[in-house]
């Protein structure tokens, strides 16, 4: 009967073992190892990265190069690139050179780029063709660079005909289809309604968190900070839903009323 009982106790702590501990180490050297390649896979792609910026032309070939040539595009298609439309370009900058090491000089290529193709014409549908092959099957990133290109048209009150032309040459060449580009537009327009809403002053300073007695220039730091918090990052929405270009976009919106009914209140 002992024996019996040894031998039970023997065979139940065999399959315990390798239950429980042998597969937890063989558990626990999965995630080890794709752990590792993880970090071997963000190493390789920030040093991948990283060598755009050793080159203008080498960064204007790729995505995020070609992105910004049609950032200028669409900014200077009314004639001129607007306060607002600048103020949004120069944060986008600024979100962009935070990812690379030299962010410096990452800085004064993209502004380079941008200021090269906002005076060229009749190039947008070969440059929307090219961003289009490096973006693959990648839906995502496609509907985010459109929303960030129709969130640059709108902040200047709305999308005028010149814009209008130049994004849809745009969406055409990335496969976007005139339904789902309209569906787009269609969301930040119904957005912008909402906000058009009559702003009283004194809602304006709860918005911006200001007091009536500061001064201009207390009050356009405040802005500057707020919109530079709450702006669209083309980068991190990358990683975020659909929903958060709009969102951010919304709160921008509020942020420039309310600082346009206190200037107009100032005057």
């Amino acid at each position: 009967m002992k024996l019996k009982k040894w031998i039970f106790i023997a065979i139940l702590l065999t399959i315990l073992y390798y239950t429980f501990i042998v597969n937890f180490v063989v558990t626990l050297s999965v995630i080890a190892s794709l752990y590792v390649i993880f970090r071997i896979y963000k190493f390789n792609a920030r040093k991948k990265l990283n060598k755009l910026s050793s080159s203008k032309e080498l960064f204007k070939q790729s995505e995020l190069g070609l992105f910004i040539a049609l950032v200028a595009k669409v900014a200077k298609a009314d004639g001129r690139v607007q306060e607002l439309e600048a103020q949004l370009i120069g944060m986008m900058f600024d979100d962009i050179a935070k990812v690379f090491d030299e962010k410096e000089k990452t800085r004064a290529i993209m502004k380079e780029i941008f200021n090269e193709e906002k005076e060229k014409d009749g190039d947008t549908k070969e440059i929307a063709q090219a961003l289009n092959k490096l973006l693959g099957r990648s839906r995502h990133k496609r509907n985010q660079f459109v929303a960030f290109l129709v969130q640059l048209a709108f902040v200047d009150n709305g999308i005028s005909s010149q814009e209008e032309l130049v994004l849809r040459d745009i969406v055409k060449e990335l496969n976007i289809t005139s339904e789902q580009y309209d569906a787009i537009v269609n969301k930040f327009e119904n957005m912008m309604k909402n906000k058009q809403q009559t702003m009283t002053p004194k809602e304006a300073y709860g918005i911006l968190g200001v007091k009536e007695s500061d001064d201009m220039n207390t009050i356009k730091k405040t802005y500057r900070k707020l919109i530079r918090q709450y702006h669209p990052d083309i980068i991190s929405s990358q990683d975020k839903g659909e929903s958060y270009m709009e969102e951010a976009t919304a709160k921008t919106q509020e942020i420039n009323q309310a600082y346009q009914v206190i200037k107009d209140e100032k005057k």
